[in-house]
């Protein structure tokens, strides 16, 4: 049940009106054909236990895509070959991000699927550039999250100093090691891979399957490539017209709400936790607990900024709540540090594969949109946000800081709106926090002839193959066939949220389900 909660941050987002223009490097196709830039790939086994018929691979590419005779990079593949008789193609996958690995979600998708479904495609995993098990790897600043930070809430100007120098570190540290790659890590230049991998498989189109981050990229390869799209599933939506500065703004308020949601249901099962039976009291005692984590860090690990991350992945999936309710219960009513210590082990704590996705998320982000250089902008936005929403506001801003900082110059987002695509299939949940509700609508209109299906009453991200019967319907129906839901509201289907978690029983009681496999591959900001 490792996470690692700086692996990937699926929607942040810029800028206060709506972008129209693609990036000025960006036409409608490429360069040159990618069949003569990336060769057929050599399958191998690479199998696990998890997935057992995983084949591994990659593909060369250009690193710069206008110019398709340039210094390549390597790719990084994984399939689930199909295995039944009618053949749809290939099913390109991606968990998000930006930063996140599609590796082993290639094999839970094809797992997850009903048997006659997933045999009918070749489903494609990918390691996005820069990340993972692609070449080069991007490792900007080892140990960044390297416990115990400054607190994020800047409530002394030595302390918003001590995060400032962090995040220019930070920023300094990637322009120094990468001068040469950073400019040519964003979104744009990603989909240009995606098609060379395309190219490489020998299809005309590529049927696309994407969660949170991986719905944007989505929506630009069908911007850029419309006919060469087949099926296009987003799962999670971001919303293109905040890319990227705004939609972090928006996820800070939709966060504090998930936490307090969080908070409501511990409240529920006083009867496990004894925190209190009014969620107002349970609040109080959170901020308690956080305020002595600032004074006085658990086991010289966790402080204020490290409680922060340990909660955080409980707004993107509840079924980590009974762990961080037993960890906040043992602190708060035994004064014992242990299980707050391995909850944040668990889902906050980043490792080298975490310092990689957080290099490759600020690297793609402050690239593909203009962010504020001013820091006394940030520092207004923060504290009017942190004013109504205090649970994730600075957090998110120190997350995304290096942006203020960051060696490259800017893009410009995509207006991913779409008169050509065949009909794409949306999914959203009514409370989702990483990408809020608004996305999903939003891209619903931009995207003529799509469908929409909203989870409501849910605020898990990532929603379809977690469980959900209802969701998974709906995507196993238009994966077999093209077939969409059509009803003529702001929503075309409509499916019933899973019950909230129980508290646990035993200390033998894990998180195998689906759901927690899945959110594991999505990554805990992501």
């Amino acid at each position: 049940m490792k996470k690692h909660a700086a692996a990937v941050c699926g929607a942040a987002v810029v800028l206060a009106g709506m972008i129209t223009s693609i990036p000025a490097d960006a036409s409608t196709g490429p360069a040159a054909p990618p069949t003569a830039l990336a060769a057929k790939p050599a399958w191998k086994k690479c199998g696990t236990s998890d997935y057992p018929t995983l084949q591994c691979a990659s593909v060369k590419v250009p690193l710069d895509h206008s110019n398709p005779y340039s210094e390549r990079i390597t790719i990084a593949l994984s399939r689930v070959p199909h295995t039944a008789k009618r053949f749809q193609g290939p099913l390109l996958v991606n968990p998000g991000g930006p930063g996140g690995s599609g590796l082993k979600l290639a094999g839970f998708v094809a797992s997850a699927l009903p048997k006659a479904v997933a045999a009918q495609y070749d489903v494609i995993g990918f390691d996005p550039r820069g990340v993972g098990a692609s070449k080069p790897a991007l490792d900007c600043r080892p140990g960044h999250f390297k416990p115990v930070r400054p607190d994020t809430v800047p409530s002394t100007r030595a302390v918003e100093r001590a995060n400032l120098a962090r995040a220019r570190a930070f920023a300094e540290a990637c322009g120094t090691k990468y001068a040469k790659l950073l400019p040519y890590l964003d979104t744009v230049s990603t989909v240009r891979d995606m098609d060379a991998i395309r190219a490489a498989l020998g299809a005309k189109k590529i049927n696309y399957f994407g969660y949170s981050y991986g719905t944007y990229l989505g929506a630009v390869y069908g911007k850029l490539y419309p006919q060469r799209v087949r099926r296009l599933v987003l799962d999670s939506i971001v919303d293109p017209t905040g890319v990227w500065y705004d939609d972090n703004i928006s996820q800070d308020y939709a966060f504090n709400d998930r936490h307090l949601a969080f908070l409501a249901w511990v409240a529920k099962h006083d009867a496990a936790y004894k925190l209190g039976t009014d969620p107002a009291v349970v609040e109080a005692k959170w901020y308690a607990m956080r305020a002595a984590l600032a004074e006085n860090p658990a086991q010289k690990k966790v402080g204020a900024s490290e409680l922060e991350d340990t909660f955080i992945p409980g707004g993107y999936y509840n079924g980590y709540w009974p762990y961080l309710a037993d960890a906040f219960a043992s602190y708060v009513n035994d004064k014992k540090s242990d299980a707050l210590v391995e909850a944040y082990e668990n889902f906050g704590a980043v490792d080298a594969s975490g310092d990689n996705g957080y290099s490759v998320y600020t690297a793609v982000q402050c690239r593909d949109a203009a962010w504020p250089r001013d820091w006394r902008q940030w520092r207004r936005d923060s504290w009017a946000v942190y004013d109504k929403a205090p649970f994730m506001a600075w957090n998110n801003a120190w997350y995304n800081a290096p942006c203020a900082f960051w060696p490259t110059d800017s893009l410009r987002p995509v207006d991913i709106s779409n008169r050509r695509l065949p009909p794409a299939l949306l999914f959203q949940a009514t409370d989702d926090a990483a990408t809020p509700y608004e996305g999903g609508v939003t891209v619903h209109h931009q995207l003529r002839g799509s469908s929409l299906v909203v989870e409501q009453g849910g605020g898990n991200h990532g929603i379809t193959l977690s469980g959900n019967a209802c969701l998974d319907k709906y995507l196993a129906a238009y994966l077999t066939d093209g077939r969409v839901p059509r009803g003529g509201g702001e929503a075309d289907a409509v499916c019933k949220t899973l019950p909230d978690p129980e508290p646990l029983t035993t200390k033998a009681a894990s998180s195998s389900s689906r759901g927690s496999t899945l959110h594991g591959l999505l990554g805990s900001r992501g």
